[in-house]
């Protein structure tokens, strides 16, 4: 049985179940959700059954396909309701997304502004009790994760922060319960050794999560309403629209999905997506991009859309750009634009300086929820020939104001034509193009090659499914020098790292492995002589704390100083973020502009960096 067999199971369902047991089930508890899941399961309308064994059985009832209470997971033992079995289901089972709040629900005065749709409404000034209150809960239950670390974060305390979720999301804290529901599902993840999961994405959902909760009790007036968040509806009314095609892009994703996303750019330079992803993998995207578009009227398949333009009317959008297509949506075929005409030239003419700002604001680890932007950059470059890297072969480029560019792939399957087609235009240094791709957060100028201009001129290239011929190419100019030599500059050898491990540390095995490194002052002076003094303060504190354990009058240990070990973590956490931005900020800075100080942060790193 897979945890994708089950139906998904409300947060505050798990955490009163696991909450009623006794102490000793509760030791109990991983062993029986390991147990579980080797049992087989079959489904039959709303209902999933799972044999426990060869006489009991363990039903879940999911009218509407989610386990919304606790009685309608039932078990067939006799020490039911009181077994372990039916906790163990629930952890097993996938978190359902939160519920709407109950209709009728009162909300508090100083909630309103988040609550209703009207944008303008005055911010309030600060949280209420009750919130912080829910707040303090949210910190404490992600304390004690960090204090665990992946290996002892079990169902336990992965229960407890289902139960701080829930009590977020009553308590009108919809960032706060979000956050905490993604920290769970990321622990069930590197528990159950999901080849998909990555420990950096554990650090931020962690890191947003303490983050969040601690500031709700500091923030006021319109950073309160940011760090509360906002429920919003999946897709919102956004009345008619006019379109014009830019490309097409395969989307394959580790959970064995695939299909595409095909982007298109409004008169105002507004950029929207309509997709098609679904199970199938690879196969499934390569199909999917001759198929028609699912909006409205239209004939369109997802690749004549890219080079298309659209006339939508009753449209709708999702808080990222996402079309939807609902029944009311009605959209037929328009004339495109090329990337040479308005309005899809003016993309290409803001500075790269600027797009990559704009792009790292939407890809930064803790961006505000309701920021929307895109990743996305557009440029026009020189070629100058392939790059080898540790991890493959990249392609160079220079873009306006001399800023060199290394362009990868987006997608290296070799089912797709990433790869061949930028192995193919790193043979023809000297050739310029128009290009689109999507920012790679790096100590140097890195975009994920998504699009071009076809290189006679004429027409565009979806690089993921076009493939380019050599007879394409322009015939190489012999004056220009394939790889010109790197930039020097700050990032590309900043010892920043020295401090990212050890946040990274402390996430699979918690604050005891990092209180078992000893002295770091080697690696303080490292960071000091780079001109990074604040980074070497917080590796000192990170590490002093991680092995700091108090003893009372009788020299027994003292329970350890959960909280101020994820203060001194988070702080760490959130500094490296800020400044490998900032790092990645000044690479794409024109050439003869000079470069960010180390240790210089934006004006905003103060509030974003700390706890």
């Amino acid at each position: 049985m897979s945890a994708a067999q089950l139906p998904p199971v409300a947060p505050e369902v798990t955490a009163t179940l696991v909450e009623d047991l006794s102490p000793r089930l509760r030791k109990r508890l991983d062993a029986a959700v390991t147990k579980l899941g080797a049992r087989p399961a079959h489904r039959d309308g709303d209902t999933v059954t799972i044999a426990v064994d060869e006489e009991t059985e363990l039903r879940l009832h999911a009218p509407g396909g989610v386990v919304a209470t606790a009685d309608a997971i039932t078990c067939g033992c006799l020490l039911a309701p009181a077994c372990v079995h039916r906790a163990a289901a629930a952890c097993a089972a996938p978190t359902a997304d939160p519920a709407p709040e109950p209709a009728g629900q009162p909300v508090p005065a100083e909630a309103e502004s988040t609550s209703h749709a009207d944008d303008t409404a005055p911010a309030p000034d600060l949280a209420s009790p009750a919130q912080r209150a829910a707040a303090d809960a949210v910190w404490s239950a992600a304390a004690a994760v960090l204090e665990a670390g992946v290996d002892g974060a079990g169902a336990v305390a992965q229960a407890a922060l289902l139960r701080a979720a829930h009590t977020a999301r009553l308590q009108h804290l919809p960032r706060a319960a979000g956050a905490a529901l993604s920290v769970v599902t990321l622990l069930r993840a590197a528990r159950a050794g999901d080849p998909s999961y990555r420990t950096a994405d554990l650090v931020t959902a962690l890191a947003e999560l303490l983050g969040t909760a601690h500031r709700v009790g500091t923030a006021s007036g319109a950073e309160l309403a940011a760090v509360r968040g906002r429920a919003r509806r999946p897709y919102s009314p956004d009345g008619s629209l006019r379109l014009y095609g830019l490309f097409t892009e395969p989307v394959v994703t580790d959970s064995g999905h695939g299909g595409v996303r095909t982007w298109v750019a409004g008169p105002d330079g507004r950029l929207c997506t309509v997709g098609d992803v679904a199970p199938g993998g690879v196969g499934r995207a390569l199909g999917v991009a001759d198929r028609a578009v699912r909006l409205g009227e239209s004939a369109l398949t997802h690749r004549e859309l890219g080079r298309a333009g659209l006339a939508v009317s009753g449209a709708t959008l999702s808080p990222d750009g996402r079309l939807g297509a609902g029944k009311g949506v009605k959209a037929v075929t328009a004339r495109g634009a090329a990337w040479t005409e308005p309005p899809l030239a003016a993309l290409w003419e803001t500075p790269p300086f600027q797009q990559a700002t704009r792009a790292l604001r939407s890809t930064s680890r803790y961006a505000d929820p309701d920021d929307g932007g895109s990743d996305l950059l557009f440029l026009d470059v020189e070629l100058r020939g392939a790059v080898r890297e540790p991890g493959g072969t990249c392609l160079l480029a220079w873009c306006d104001g001399g800023v060199p560019v290394r362009l990868t792939v987006a997608d290296d399957d070799p089912a797709l034509a990433h790869r061949d087609n930028l192995m193919l235009l790193a043979t023809a240094p000297g050739t310029r193009l128009r290009i689109i791709g999507r920012l790679v957060p790096a100590l140097h100028a890195r975009l994920a090659l998504l699009a071009c201009s076809h290189p006679t001129g004429e027409g565009t290239i979806d690089l993921g499914f076009d493939r380019l011929r050599r007879a394409d190419l322009p015939v190489p100019d012999a004056r220009v020098h394939p790889a010109p030599p790197e930039s020097g500059n700050f990032g590309a050898h900043s010892p920043l790292h020295l401090l990212e491990r050890r946040v990274e540390q402390t996430v699979p095995a918690g604050r005891a492995a990092l209180g078992m490194l000893g002295d770091v002052s080697a690696e303080a002076r490292r960071l000091r002589r780079a001109g990074l003094p604040t980074a070497a303060g917080l590796l000192v504190a990170l590490c002093a704390s991680a092995a700091r354990r108090e003893r009372d009058p009788f020299g027994r240990l003292l329970p350890a100083d959960t909280d101020g070990f994820a203060t001194h973590w988070l702080s760490a956490a959130r500094y490296t973020s800020a400044v490998s931005e900032s790092l990645c900020a000044a690479a794409w800075e024109p050439a003869q502009e000079s470069p960010a100080a180390p240790d210089e942060l934006p004006s905003s790193f103060d509030q974003a960096a700390r706890p």
